[in-house]
């Protein structure tokens, strides 16, 4: 049972993603938030697998509430939830840690399969924001960047591009977890990527992963 959280001040949207959710035999949704700080309690209380986070709120926000989600041992999946799809938020949320940026007018279906998606320890984006940020990261990008990569690092960079999680990186490519992730910080500094949402966009712009074939 994947254990969700919904966090929004608006009652009504509670209500509206929780019946969305509840046809779904192996989702439970088990607490509702109204804001940044109870959403913090509601984490520490619930111990849920994924929380959906409405960006803004009154008291703290929701990217302040991501970031501390971010910093506890026991962490769920923040994926945050919001009708706001400019740049500026996005890579505020990715960079404090949400493992996706979905907008509320996702189809009912797919916001059940992408829940599940980010309970499984992928990044799940809607397709408005994809297209952002890939051209966010074009933008930034020389010509020659990925030149820069050890033929290791393409590999892993292609796997972020997939949307594996370390451990199954760590499977395909037959290293240590700790290892991959020392990998992954590389490749970040080296693509100047905030994080490996962005990293796995442009392996994926590159067609380096099997989802670009």
């Amino acid at each position: 049972m994947i254990r969700v959280l919904m966090v929004d001040d608006d009652p009504m949207v509670c209500a509206h993603v929780r019946t969305i959710l509840g046809t779904a035999e192996d989702l439970e949704v088990v607490g509702e938030a109204y804001d940044g700080a109870e959403a913090i309690e509601a984490v520490l209380r619930h111990a849920p697998s994924v929380v959906l986070m409405d960006l803004h709120m009154p008291g703290v926000d929701g990217l302040t509430a991501i970031q501390k989600i971010n910093e506890l041992k026991q962490r769920p999946a923040v994926v945050a939830l919001t009708t706001f799809d400019g740049d500026h938020y996005i890579l505020r949320a990715m960079r404090n840690g949400a493992a996706g940026y979905l907008l509320k007018s996702t189809p009912p279906k797919d916001l059940i399969d992408l829940v599940r998606v980010a309970a499984n320890g992928h990044t799940v984006l809607s397709p408005a924001v994809s297209h952002k940020l890939i051209a966010n990261t074009v933008e930034r990008r020389s010509s020659t960047v990925l030149d820069e990569l050890t033929a290791r690092e393409t590999e892993i960079l292609a796997c972020l591009g997939d949307g594996l999680s370390n451990a199954q990186i760590a499977s395909r490519v037959h290293l240590s977890e700790g290892t991959v992730k020392n990998y992954i910080s590389q490749i970040l500094v080296k693509l100047r990527c905030t994080n490996r949402t962005q990293a796995g966009l442009m392996a994926y712009e590159a067609g380096l992963c099997s989802r670009a074939g």
